[in-house]
């Protein structure tokens, strides 16, 4: 069962890809997008139960680098789902879904990472699924700043044909992407305070540069909302904020995993 939800997934996520784009270069948008989200969510379907394998192992819990990333992949695709609903985002969904197939393959055939671990404990728990769930919000938000920088240059310079003749106005654009990060820091700011709560030594030798930067992260979206909102910051300012933030908060969130997981036990 678990096997045939993993190749079916991988199936379906590389006809989403399909989809997605025959969507967006050769015709109009609304013409496959009941197609385009139920492929989506028949990936998701599968992607799910191969991935609930993926976590619960044998000898208990996964929680390396590739299974959080297979994890984070399937959290974005659905909250990109439940987006699509509401608002046009096949674009977001052409990068989402090959790297969502990646994902899975990786944390199912390309890790032999550290020992599982045995048991985890409510406190623990909520504050992995704050981390994640923030993290698959920003990640969001900061494709969604990718695209408006990319729109932003097509009407600097007076090209705004295309694809984005197809996507939705840069306004309902603007304001997806500071729900998705206000709503995300809330989530980051949750994932602190039960770090605080419940990591044992949060600024030990191993959790310090994580901790470090994900405080730093935090106070750089604060900086950003506030900027928004007081000073009315838009545009390129604040893709680049976006963009400055997530970098740090990836470095926090990959990179202390990448040292812990390949880079420390060869030393």
């Amino acid at each position: 069962m678990a096997a045939f939800a993993h190749w079916m997934a991988i199936a379906l996520y590389i006809a989403t890809t399909g989809v997605a784009a025959a969507t967006l270069y050769r015709q109009p948008q609304n013409t496959k997008q009941p197609l385009l989200l139920g492929l989506l969510a028949g990936a998701l379907v599968a992607h799910g139960l191969s991935l609930s394998h993926t976590l619960l192992a044998s000898d208990g819990f996964r929680f390396d680098l590739l299974a959080v990333m297979s994890l984070i992949t399937w959290t974005v695709g659905l909250l990109l789902l439940l987006l699509s609903l509401r608002h046009k985002l096949t674009l977001l969904i052409l990068v989402i879904a090959p790297l969502a197939a990646l994902a899975l393959i990786g944390a199912q055939h390309a890790w032999s990472g550290p020992t599982p671990r045995a048991e985890i404990s409510p406190g623990i728990a909520a504050h992995a699924f704050f981390s994640i769930a923030a993290y698959s919000l920003l990640t969001l938000a900061t494709l969604q700043a990718i695209y408006l920088y990319w729109l932003n240059q097509q009407l600097h310079n007076h090209r705004p044909g295309g694809i984005s003749r197809f996507l939705p106005p840069l306004q309902t654009m603007e304001s997806l992407l500071f729900g998705l990060i206000a709503f995300g820091q809330l989530l980051l700011t949750a994932a602190l305070i039960t770090g605080a709560l419940f990591v044992d030594d949060l600024f030990g030798q191993q959790l310090v540069h994580k901790t470090t930067l994900s405080i730093f992260a935090w106070i750089l979206y604060s900086i950003l909302l506030w900027g928004h909102w007081k000073k009315g910051w838009r545009g390129n300012t604040a893709v680049r904020w976006t963009l400055s933030a997530f970098a740090v908060l990836m470095l926090a969130f990959f990179g202390s995993k990448l040292a812990l997981e390949v880079f420390l036990p060869q030393q």
